[in-house]
């Protein structure tokens, strides 16, 4: 996995059927976490087994739903019994911001519209602008606050941590990342594609590695006023999953992740209507030009 730099692999029995799935959150919380010796531990001991998979002919939308739905980030696409891809809805970010941005300019065309309406008579023909205020708040200003629980699940560790008793953290808060900071301010993060890319491949030891030398220091963060679809190009155009939140006064308050926010976007295309049209039409092969992406490995 670290070679070929995938977070993810399928593993497919001798009559070459998909029979799991490994990925680096399953290395991080139940290899490292558990203290698992890798050199003795066979793959089947620890993957995900019988995962769930689509077809390539599968619409898009329903294929998006399924990976939020089932709090997972790959999806494996089957054409005529056979695994030709690996979908990670990071791929499908892209395609979430288009779609987020698309629905944007319909609504202020719409929204346009019934301005020029009521300055041409003079009056408010939809009430108080309530219709153009609530197409706004929909589409245009929806920020990560609206998104954010209460209570969110959050890792935080100082610097000091080892790896070995971070990842037993994310396992125990069910969490792909953990924040390392000093006096609540956000100085790293570090993921599970960290603990495998950066520990694991390295031939470190998690019980003596030190967080901050495998971290990623002074990561960009989000504020609770950013907007998703701002949210959304940061996380695209930086190529990493997890986005840390932090406040006014910037205290970490929150990590929002590819899940989390790919689903707050699909939402928002929803309730505006736009995610009923060529989304839905949309086949994985098409949209996503999975056969492209595959990484399959048989054992």
């Amino acid at each position: 996995m670290a070679a070929r730099r995938v977070d993810a692999l399928l593993l497919t029995d001798s009559n070459a059927l998909l029979c799991g799935i490994l990925t680096d959150k399953d290395i991080a919380t139940r290899v490292i976490a558990q203290e698992i010796i890798l050199e003795d531990t066979p793959v089947s001991k620890v993957m995900t087994k019988n995962p769930v998979f689509v077809l390539a002919d599968t619409l898009a939308v329903e294929a998006l739903q399924k990976m939020v739905q089932g709090k997972f980030r790959h999806l494996p696409v089957v054409k005529n019994g056979e695994v030709i891809a690996l979908l990670d809805i990071a791929k499908c970010l892209y395609d979430a911001i288009a779609k987020l941005e698309r629905a944007a300019e319909k609504g202020k065309a719409i929204a346009a519209a019934v301005e020029g309406v009521e300055k041409q008579w003079g009056t408010s023909v939809s009430g108080p602008n309530t219709f153009i205020e609530t197409l706004r708040e929909r589409i245009f200003r929806p920020s990560l606050s609206t998104i954010i629980p209460e209570n969110p699940k959050l890792v935080t560790v100082a610097p000091t941590e080892t790896v070995l008793m971070v990842a037993k953290k994310m396992l125990e808060y069910r969490s792909s990342s953990a924040v390392i900071t000093v006096e609540n301010k956000p100085l790293g993060i570090l993921t599970s594609k960290d603990i495998l890319m950066r520990v694991i491949a390295n031939n470190l030891s998690p019980e003596t590695c030190l967080v901050d030398k495998v971290m990623t220091s002074s990561p960009e963060c989000a504020t609770l006023d950013t907007p998703i679809v701002d949210a959304l190009h940061i996380m695209h155009e930086g190529k990493f999953l997890h986005l840390p939140v932090v406040d006014k006064d910037g205290d970490i308050t929150a990590v929002v992740d590819v899940i989390h926010i790919t689903h707050a976007a699909v939402a928002t295309v929803g309730s505006a209507g736009g995610l009923n049209g060529e989304c839905q039409r949309s086949k994985l092969d098409q949209d996503f030009s999975v056969a492209a992406n595959a990484k399959i490995d048989s054992k």
